[in-house]
């Protein structure tokens, strides 16, 4: 009967290795985080563009949005963190062909970035903001302009009740972010020196950030659009989740160390028994 409990003390040894093992081992995504990306098309005179992102490390599936025009804003893509190619080509143009303007993103952990279109046509770039979702306090919110009107090259941004936002923002150029008060505004979008005024009523909510993009209207005016960047409590307004490719969601760590010590578990257990029949019939 030694030979039996020397195995089995064997074994004890082999499973505390395999537990050592199945609760260290993390899949290398999961240290690496997440961050968040979102496209816009920001240039008053460029038509309609077929916008493409792809990862560096061919990990993540290739995104593409279609027939994206001015004035469109993208919901943020959760991205694992790393490094990506965005390319504009013509809308409809094959993805064959050579994009009329591209960029490179390189997304570290929780950080948030909006890449747009900016300038006329005759100069368009890819600019990549840095958003800054970090929540202000309860009783404040967060807010900054994105000028994106060719029509009034240079604005001033207030609330009706003569609250200043911003002053002498230029052409295709973003502000930092402002706190502000909470609640319905009423804000006045005009440009600077004189010239229409664009109103716009919105809310902003308490311990929340946002975007005031400034457009040109088609009858020759501005146009104002509040985007939210982060909400109270924390959260990002995603659309799709970026996953592997193939289509699966990146696997939670702690399933597989769930799944790799039940395996190991298992295995062991049924060892333990056939070794203990042995036992009985020795």
């Amino acid at each position: 009967m030694s030979v039996p409990v020397r195995q089995l003390r064997r074994l004890a040894a082999l499973v505390a290795a395999l537990t050592i093992v199945a609760l260290g081992a993390t899949p290398a995504h999961a240290a690496a985080g997440d961050g968040y990306v979102r496209l816009a098309h920001l240039s008053p005179d460029t038509p309609a563009v077929d916008v493409y992102l792809k990862a560096d490390s061919g990990g993540v599936e290739p995104q593409v949005f279609r027939a994206v025009a001015y004035g469109d804003m993208s919901r943020y893509l959760r991205l694992p963190v790393g490094t990506y190619q965005v390319a504009m080509r013509k809308a409809g143009a094959p993805a064959s062909e050579k994009p009329v303007i591209t960029t490179e993103v390189s997304v570290a952990d929780k950080d948030a970035y909006t890449v747009a279109g900016v300038g006329r046509f005759a100069d368009l770039g890819l600019r990549v903001l840095q958003d800054d979702l970090r929540l202000p306090d309860p009783g404040k919110s967060k807010v900054r302009i994105i000028q994106a009107s060719v029509k009034a090259p240079v604005l001033d941004v207030a609330g009706k009740n003569g609250t200043t936002i911003a002053d002498g923002v230029e052409f295709a150029t973003t502000t930092a972010y402002r706190e502000v008060r909470p609640g319905t505004w009423n804000v006045e979008v005009k440009p600077t020196g004189g010239g229409r005024t664009s109103e716009l009523q919105c809310t902003m909510g308490p311990g929340s950030v946002y975007s005031l993009v400034v457009l040109d209207d088609d009858a020759g005016g501005l146009k104002t659009e509040l985007h939210v960047d982060a909400e109270r409590q924390g959260t990002v307004p995603l659309g799709s989740v970026a996953t592997g490719v193939g289509g699966t969601s990146p696997e939670s760590p702690l399933t597989g160390i769930l799944v790799t010590a039940a395996a190991a578990a298992l295995l062991t257990g049924g060892l333990v028994i056939a070794l203990r029949r042995r036992l009985r019939t020795a």
